[in-house]
């Protein structure tokens, strides 16, 4: 739903409050925010949009918008992210709802969050330019979506801008939850290339978890429970030594989880 149909929405809230008929004076919408995360310059970051349309124009802000009558909430979530990053066929978790009451200043909003991590390389944010897309369209809707955002970029998530609505809340929330599952769950993973050194992967979690980890123990433990394959490959980077690249094991990880093995660190 555009800004200006929920606006329409909203007046006739109020004449409905207005009228006492407590039904309709109930009436609320539902919006999407998405979390998405990835690893950059050493550096945990979320990516952002600069918004286009108020409330809060020119503010930053999480990728999402309101739920269309004709799709679900995780379809709603995918189509913002891709209308407003140009970014498909990511794996998206709902996270929590937020409902405060005052969280937007159009009236009665809840949104559904998500996050996700996704490897920063493998992905090419949209050349966003003033209405938001690269290619000017004919076509009005396109028009009218691109107006909601004028950017996208990666944010450090311990130097965020102001953001708009809760979306700080949402933020700290989203990193909570993937600082927490990355103990039992691949999620670190799939920050990383298909095929990537020991030392790309301890990083990876390093950032994730904001703490550094001792070489010696990390490798020794990755090792041990067999969710890595050595692909017998190497990568030379100047004049160091080559460095063994491995893959991930899916399936191995999966028969961890279900005997409840976590990698606790």
């Amino acid at each position: 739903m555009e800004p200006n149909g929920y606006a329409k929405v909203n007046r006739l809230v109020h004449k409905a409050e207005a009228r006492g008929e407590g039904a309709d004076a109930n009436r609320h919408a539902v919006a999407v925010d998405v979390a998405l995360f990835t690893i950059q310059e050493a550096s945990l970051k979320v990516l952002l949009v600069k918004r286009g349309a108020p409330p809060f124009r020119g503010a930053w802000s999480l990728p999402g918008g309101f739920v269309q009558r004709d799709e679900s909430v995780d379809e709603a979530a995918l189509r913002e992210l891709q209308e407003e990053t140009g970014i498909r066929t990511v794996y998206l978790e709902q996270l929590y709802t937020f409902g405060d009451l005052d969280r937007d200043p159009r009236g009665r909003v809840i949104s559904v969050s998500y996050y996700a991590v996704v490897d920063q390389e493998r992905f090419q944010l949209r050349a966003l330019l003033r209405h938001g897309f690269a290619e000017a369209s004919p076509k009005l809707e396109e028009r009218r979506r691109a107006q909601r955002t004028a950017g996208a970029k990666w944010f450090a998530v311990h130097r965020l801008p102001a953001l708009a609505f809760d979306h700080r809340d949402i933020v700290h929330a989203a990193l909570e939850r993937l600082r927490n599952k990355v103990n039992y769950t691949s999620v670190a993973f799939q920050l990383l290339p298909k095929k990537f050194t020991l030392s790309e992967l301890q990083r990876a979690y390093e950032v994730i978890l904001g703490q550094r980890l001792d070489k010696r123990n990390f490798r020794k433990k990755m090792l041990q429970l067999g969710m890595l394959r050595d692909t017998k490959e190497q990568r030379t980077k100047g004049r160091q030594r080559p460095a063994r690249l491995y893959a991930f094991t899916e399936a191995r990880v999966i028969k961890l989880q279900e005997k409840g093995i976590i990698v606790p660190f």
